[in-house]
């Protein structure tokens, strides 16, 4: 076999091998491939739900801004992993919780079927902030995350 057709069958082995896997190397991305490091964010609302998912957890949450109007968000956060090393679990965002998120919004901006935006803290009722990205991945370097070097 020839070294083009070695090429090629070592792609489609690793296109299999990831669609075997459920795709979820696919989901998986640079911070600058979705989200604007010049589009800051701050989301005050209440959560709705969260996904505890790889490679990113979700949380889902209602913003309501001056004039009353209710808009939907996704706050893309670091792996579930990061979030729990880092204080946030499952049972610290139920639904209904009143939160803060400072972050950056997705470089699309269409907000459908909600808004997006990676979140880099979030600040409980209690005052509490704790860091939710995810260190490494092209976001900003703006003192948010406790292991960055600076």
């Amino acid at each position: 076999m020839n070294k083009k057709k070695l090429i090629i069958a070592g792609a489609i082995g690793a296109v299999l091998s990831v669609a075997a896997a459920g795709g979820a190397a696919w989901a998986h991305h640079a911070f600058a491939a979705e989200f604007d490091g010049k589009a800051p964010v701050l989301l005050r609302g209440k959560v709705t739900r969260v996904e505890w998912i790889n490679p990113h957890a979700w949380v889902h949450m209602n913003v309501v801004d001056s004039t009353g109007k209710s808009t939907a968000w996704m706050v893309e956060g670091g792996t579930p992993n990061t979030l729990m090393r880092s204080g946030i679990t499952k049972a610290s965002l139920p639904a209904g919780t009143e939160i803060i998120v400072r972050g950056y919004q997705s470089k699309d901006k269409l907000c459908k079927p909600a808004c997006k935006a990676n979140g880099r803290d979030v600040t409980f009722p209690d005052g509490k902030k704790l860091f939710m990205g995810s260190s490494g991945t092209g976001a900003p370097q703006d003192g948010a995350d406790p292991t960055e070097k600076k």
